[in-house]
């Protein structure tokens, strides 16, 4: 058999330890690391294959992004900075449950069905973040793509989003930016200098951030990104990695828990910015001049970023589609401000940046961001030649809306471009914080857990709002929120494990949390909830 030397490796080194069929999902595998070494080497193979397939390089990032330390992750990065294609994700699924002595097997037949010329070059561009186990899961990583004559470039310690900008621009032949990490900084910190330079900061901006590194990699770019932003933001750094990696910080633990992080002083009146372990999610807060806590999300970023690119356009005279692209999880006042108040259309997609980019890319412009932080915007090929035409001209705010475009980081969502983009417009406007976040006001809502036997029991439809599966759950769901103003709330499995999530929203905070508890509680009794039944305590 043409890979007797991969499987080989696979059999005497990297050995598969679970018995468990496991999927790729949302973010391709994620679990405990000291069970990951057989993927990562398996995922080496395939993004070797994958390379010669696309006769492109191939991007592979080894993080659990917002999990804790123990974790672990992996996620392979197709051509133009896009997440795996659907095909190769079913491809990761069967190679990875495929037993010690298969792996020649499905490596022929992955070979076979997708027509690929192995004599060409597999060059695999690899990444990793700051996890004690992140290492020895690259060197299973490089063990796998050299087990097929594939060659790697390891980018060492990097946020995501980095690695999806050099696997871009090396691809693109450099027209997006130079495929090189210092490229990355350089390019969005130019862009983002040069804008700021062009209206003077008035009003109630104030260029002061504290910024909450989560313990993780992303305290790294910010340090760097420092280095290039010529004095124009005032930021202090904390949980720069002196504490455990997202623990009781980070962009997930402010969204989820809704505080303030720790190891952040509590200053009244001064923004933090919180980002996650991979830095490719940013949450904003501020505590007012009463101590009282105000987070600004996903949503709030949304919003914000889509009513100042709608202006640009129109000053500009541009005819140009723009959309935003949310999840069930987006606050139903933020859809509501967006559509009523904003005009702009919205859709809505299933849970994961793969899915909000794909239907983003249905517009011109299209601005994406999960509640949880996560998004970026994508603008078309059309849209990008229109813009510098129109700069070229001088046309209305068509100059500033092309250096906007190249603060943004189209590949991925990151977390940094993010923020530099939410503070040029926080800058443009004259705007504090809390007067962004006086746009409108966010229906109270509350997040929980339910531990199943298999989460494969829920199934779902229309972007995951309503519950296929199991019988009855759906009609309890219903029953349920129509006791409550202004109540809505869904269900949906966990893409990793073996948890069911409910999302819930009412008209008081007592409210959301008691519709979060009860709709936990019949997913319980009609999902085979194992463990405690849930309870107050049990609410994220």
């Amino acid at each position: 058999m043409a890979y007797t030397r991969a499987e080989r490796l696979a059999i005497d080194t990297y050995s598969k330890c679970d018995t468990r069929e496991i999927k790729y999902g949302t973010a391709g595998f994620r679990s405990k690391a000291d069970q990951l070494d057989y993927i990562m080497y398996r995922m080496g193979l395939l993004a070797g294959l994958r390379a010669q397939d696309t006769s492109a390089a191939i991007g592979v990032m080894i993080t659990a992004s917002h999990n804790p330390e123990q974790d672990n992750g992996i996620k392979l990065v197709d051509p133009m900075g896009e997440m795996l294609a659907p095909a190769w994700e079913a491809h990761a699924t069967t190679l990875v449950n495929a037993p010690d002595d298969g792996v020649a097997g499905v490596l022929e037949k992955i070979v076979s069905e997708a027509c690929i010329d192995t004599n060409k070059k597999a060059l695999v561009f690899v990444g990793r973040d700051t996890r004690p186990s992140s290492n020895r899961l690259r060197d299973a990583v490089i063990a796998g793509v050299t087990a097929i004559g594939g060659e790697v470039k390891d980018f060492g310690i990097i946020s995501t989003p980095i690695l999806h900008y050099v696997v871009t621009c090396y691809n693109d032949g450099e027209n997006y930016g130079k495929a090189t990490v210092k490229g990355y900084y350089q390019k969005i910190a130019q862009a983002f200098v040069k804008l700021r330079s062009s209206s003077s900061s008035h009003g109630n901006y104030d260029p002061v951030i504290l910024f909450d590194g989560a313990n993780g990699v992303g305290a790294l770019a910010m340090t760097e990104f420092l280095n290039h932003l010529q004095d124009s933001l005032r930021v202090t750094i904390f949980n720069k990695g002196e504490g455990v990696l997202n623990h009781m910080c980070g962009a997930d633990y402010v969204k989820v828990q809704q505080k303030w992080p720790e190891g952040v002083p509590k200053t009244q009146n001064v923004r933090c910015v919180s980002i996650d372990g991979d830095g490719d999610r940013v949450i904003y807060s501020v505590l007012d001049s009463e101590g009282r806590f105000h987070m600004l999300d996903g949503d709030k970023i949304a919003t914000l970023v889509a009513d100042y690119l709608q202006e640009l356009v129109k000053s500009s005279g541009l005819k140009l589609k723009l959309g935003l692209v949310q999840t069930a999880y987006a606050n139903g006042a933020s859809t509501a401000y967006i559509t009523k108040q904003l005009g702009i259309p919205v859709a809505c997609a299933r849970t994961g940046v793969k899915h909000l980019h794909r239907m983003a890319q249905q517009f011109d412009i299209g601005v994406y961001f999960e509640a949880n932080g996560h998004g970026t915007v994508i603008f078309s090929t059309v849209a990008r030649e229109a813009i510098q035409a129109a700069a070229k001209a001088k046309e209305g705010h068509a100059e500033k809306l092309s250096q906007v475009l190249d603060v943004i980081n189209e590949t991925v969502g990151d977390a940094i471009s993010d923020m530099l983009l939410v503070e040029s417009i926080l800058h443009a406007r004259g705007w504090s914080v809390l007067d962004w976040n006086e746009a409108y006001t966010d229906f109270p809502n509350r997040q929980m857990t339910v531990t199943v036997a298999d989460r494969a029991v829920i199934t779902t439809t229309d972007a995951e709002r309503e519950c296929v599966t199991p019988e009855g759950l759906q009609d309890a769901i219903n029953k349920i929120v129509s006791a409550f103003s202004k109540g809505r709330s869904f269900v949906r499995p966990s893409g990793t494990e073996d948890i069911v999530r409910i999302y819930a929203e009412a008209s008081t905070q007592e409210e959301a949390d008691n519709l979060a508890i009860q709709v936990a509680c019949a997913v319980y009794e009609l999902a085979g909830g194992i463990g405690d039944r849930p309870k107050a305590s049990m609410l994220l």
